[in-house]
């Protein structure tokens, strides 16, 4: 169910609302919504198409057989109705319009930001942050009813897509909501091999959504699919 408290909505997890992954049909989205189905949620995979957020949760039916979640296809809109933590999942060039359509309907709730506006030149990714300094910052800006929080850029899709193997890696958050940015964390500690870190104010996402452009080059020139650990702590 969702609690109400002050305005505010909360996603109660397993068992409760089901997590939603706006975009949820590209590498991402689906390895996110992989994951957090193991870990025993109910996760809604939306898409401009019902169809198309149909077939990307069949595709993963035969990985989840005996998990303790599910994973659904629905439209955005449905997506955005129905869930109260939600991935935003979408490309950058798509995110405005989306969250121009869906606003209303994601007041108060939890939306984590994993875009990454991103250019590519001759096969090398380019960070291209918009005037506001992150694609997060932007987002929180057309919908400031929502408790915006970015994270999860630094996680190989094709890594989250083998369930089977630990991540051994950690999931960088920030935010400016401390209540929204501890239940993101809490639901990426539910991935086995995966530490949340805690990586200040929602203005830090223009260095997560920059890292992604890093990885990918990194990953291209090593042919590797290699992801950050930060030491020391």
């Amino acid at each position: 169910m969702l609690r109400c408290q002050k305005g505010v909505v909360k996603a109660e997890l397993n068992g409760g609302t089901p997590i939603g992954i706006l975009g949820g049909t590209g590498p991402e989205g689906r390895g996110l919504g992989l994951r957090f189905a193991f870990a025993g949620e109910r996760v809604v995979l939306g898409s401009r198409d019902a169809g198309r957020g149909r077939d990307a949760a069949d595709s993963l039916a035969p990985v989840l057989a005996g998990a303790g979640g599910r994973v659904e296809g629905a439209t955005n809109a449905e997506c955005a109705r129905q869930c109260g933590l939600i991935v935003l999942a979408v490309p950058y060039a798509g995110q405005a319009a989306l969250l121009r359509e869906l606003g209303q309907d994601l007041a108060g709730k939890v939306m984590v930001s994993v875009v990454a506006p991103l250019a590519f030149v001759d096969g090398r990714a380019r960070a291209t942050p918009p005037n506001s300094g992150s694609a997060a910052e932007e987002a929180a800006a057309m919908v400031p009813t929502a408790r915006w929080v970015a994270g999860f850029h630094t996680l190989p899709a094709r890594d989250l897509l083998r369930p089977a193997n630990r991540m051994d890696t950690d999931a960088l958050v920030c935010g400016d909501d401390p209540d929204a940015k501890r239940d993101v964390m809490q639901l990426a500690g539910k991935i086995p091999g995966l530490r949340a870190v805690d990586a200040g104010p929602l203005e830090c996402a223009r260095y997560l959504e920059a890292a992604t452009a890093l990885l990918i080059n990194i990953n291209r020139i090593y042919r590797a699919h290699g992801s950050l650990r930060i030491a020391g702590i």
